[in-house]
């Protein structure tokens, strides 16, 4: 290897969750970078991935939306994006090219940059074991690699003719070993021990944020009614702007902004929307219930993807193609999704009933291990680029 060699890498997300692993993964391919080599990163960043070094080519807020109808909208600007990413790659020249999660968007890309002979890593494999099967002729035409963050999806991709399947960890139950304990966190937004904590976490997609607020604040209200002792706080996550959740502060509820690597949301209990956050409640055995809510439009074709099986990653994981209605952690979904039925749900959470969840929570952690992923998928990377 020349002492001056320069090694490019392109990395996108295009949502909250796929910038804080992908800025990880930045983070453990600087931190592995061999001496006298220059790595230059750039390509469709957050936040995050920008504060650890990626060149923002285009910034990942232009590709966040969520539900059908919203994406049918902003179509032109997404294959804008996407034109722009192949060109840059063209002049690049990357080394690597890592495309975290964001399945519909980085299947198209991933195929267009492969055909530029770029090798193509997709991290965190799309969900098709949960829905969506078919799409594996797709996935195997847009991957050289494909990063698996559940242990067994390696061997469920690999039977399905994706060649180079590899679990690499899981990045939340990797990052949700410690942090703050129910006590702490208390302490921190200055409540007492004896006060409940409810966390309301609305999701962190525009979309998603508008359909989900103004019911959380309602449902607090009326909790709050009836358990006057009750406090209540949602999370600011750092491409979430404060004035989304105005109906939740209106009514009282305290903002924690997630900054600090010890951060851990041990609440009494949680009413959170349908995503990667109630796998890190459950991975921090907080008690939780999940929600979700879309457009009509969205509904309907979602009801014939998933056919009424569970959606909350915990309950996927524990029992499988089970119906939404026995999930471990309850599942209120669109029109279930009201405030009656939530409060029915977390009530017994508040009051201790916690048992099932608990154990199965455990269970969860002893599944998913605590490897770190960003390090084995840049290890991964260095071993291909260098070869």
């Amino acid at each position: 290897m020349e002492a001056s060699q320069i090694f490019h890498v392109l990395i996108s997300a295009g949502e909250t969750s796929g910038d804080l692993h992908a800025s990880a993964v930045i983070k453990a391919l600087k931190a592995q970078t061999p001496d006298g080599v220059t790595l230059e990163i750039a390509g469709i960043a957050g936040p995050l991935m920008q504060e650890s070094g990626c060149k923002v080519v285009r910034d990942m807020t232009e590709l966040n939306v969520m539900g059908f109808g919203d994406v049918m909208k902003a179509l032109p600007r997404i294959k804008a994006v996407e034109r722009e990413i192949v060109s840059f790659a063209a002049e690049f020249k990357p080394d690597m090219v890592i495309l975290t999660d964001f399945t519909s968007f980085h299947l198209s890309l991933g195929r267009k940059l492969r055909a530029q002979g770029l090798f193509v890593t997709h991290y965190i494999a799309p969900k098709l074991w949960a829905w969506g099967a078919k799409r594996i002729t797709k996935l195997q035409k847009s991957q050289d690699r494909l990063a698996c963050i559940f242990p067994f999806e390696q061997q469920w991709f690999t039977e399905r003719g994706i060649q180079d399947a590899q679990y690499v960890g899981n990045p939340s139950a990797y990052a949700c070993q410690d942090g703050w304990s129910k006590k702490e966190l208390k302490a921190r937004l200055g409540l007492n021990e004896d006060e409940p904590l409810l966390a309301l976490l609305p999701g962190s997609r525009p979309s998603e944020i508008k359909q989900h607020v103004q019911l959380l604040a309602d449902t607090y209200v009326r909790l709050k009614n009836k358990q006057p002792k009750l406090r209540a706080v949602a999370t600011l996550a750092p491409s979430v702007k404060a004035e989304t959740l105005k109906p939740l502060t209106d009514v009282g509820v305290l903002l924690l902004e997630r900054t600090e690597d010890n951060y851990a949301l041990r609440a009494d209990a949680t009413i959170a929307v349908s995503g990667t956050a109630t796998l890190e409640l459950a991975l921090w055995d907080t008690p939780t219930v999940l929600v979700y809510k879309t457009s009509a439009f969205s509904w309907f074709i979602g009801q014939r993807l998933i056919k009424g099986r569970c959606v909350g990653l915990a309950n996927i994981l524990l029992l499988g193609d089970a119906p939404s209605s026995q999930g471990i952690v309850p599942e209120l979904l669109q029109h279930d999704a009201t405030i009656e039925n939530i409060e029915a749900a977390v009530i017994p959470l508040l009051n201790g009933e916690t048992q099932q969840q608990s154990q199965a929570f455990a269970d969860l952690r002893k599944l998913l291990g605590t490897e770190n992923p960003a390090e084995k998928l840049a290890a991964l990377s260095w071993a291909e680029m260098v070869k």
